[in-house]
């Protein structure tokens, strides 16, 4: 092989390569969104419901990642994206806070279709209240790591609101979803973060986390992961009761009395 076919085969492979972060957005998402469609499933109805909460979730979170990358948080590695930006975030970032709440949403209902929505409220009662002990304690304890204190006290104050301001009955259903969603967590993350990789897509400040990872992932991102989806589900959860209600109210007007 000559020079000329050596840099050929070089440069396919980076480009490749920088398909990366938007292969991993798209294989997330890709089955979910099939089945969405599937006639025993019927998630496609509820679309409008999700993404009205998506749109609420990405927003908030795509403002938390621009100021935490502006700060050095974490970045994001040039070799595994396309190298289009919205602002500071790459384009596959952005996707990410589309494609991953869907799938989990997706998983949400589906595990709820199975399952049913019954949970034991006393045992649920007292695990909500030890995550909310536990993370906004971490969280203080931690304070100068700045993803560390803002996931896990950001997390701690919305589960509280959720479950007992907006007195929300669905949190235990989540706990159950969440359970099957790790394995799938810790494949996505895992790449993002460099498991399999020469480098990680996404890289994080070392001073800025407390330093346990299970395989390549800080400890921060299973929380701050549920986190997203756990606010997902939140406006997921009042615009399906929305527009249940629309329907309702429209199909009384119609029908002739």
């Amino acid at each position: 092989m000559g020079p000329d076919e050596v840099f050929q085969e070089k440069y396919k492979c980076q480009g490749f390569m920088k398909l990366t972060y938007l292969f991993i957005d798209f294989m997330s998402v890709a089955i979910p969104f099939s089945f969405s469609f599937h006639r025993e499933i019927k998630f496609n109805k509820e679309f409008n419901a999700f993404f009205a909460a998506n749109f609420i979730s990405a927003l908030s979170f795509v403002i938390w990642d621009v100021i935490f990358t502006a700060k050095g948080v974490w970045g994001f590695n040039g070799k595994f994206i396309i190298g289009i930006n919205v602002y500071n975030l790459p384009l596959e970032e952005i996707l990410f806070f589309i494609c991953i709440p869907f799938a989990c949403v997706f998983t949400y209902r589906y595990v709820n279709s199975i399952f049913g929505k019954s949970w034991n409220e006393n045992i649920e009662k007292r695990i909500t209240i030890l995550f909310i002990t536990i993370f906004f304690i971490a969280g203080v304890w931690f304070w100068k790591r700045t993803y560390t204190a803002t996931t896990f006290i950001s997390f701690s104050l919305l589960l509280f609101l959720i479950r007992f301001i907006f007195r929300q009955a669905w949190i235990g259903n989540l706990y159950r979803a969440w359970l099957l969603l790790l394995l799938p967590f810790f494949i996505v993350n895992g790449i993002l973060t460099g498991t399999g990789l020469s480098s990680p897509v996404v890289w994080y400040n070392e001073e800025e986390i407390i330093g346990i990872r299970i395989l390549t992932i800080p400890v921060e991102d299973i929380i701050y992961g549920f986190e997203l989806v756990m606010l997902t589900v939140f406006f997921y959860e009042l615009f399906l009761s929305f527009f249940k209600a629309s329907e309702k109210n429209t199909v009384t007007l119609i029908v002739p009395r």
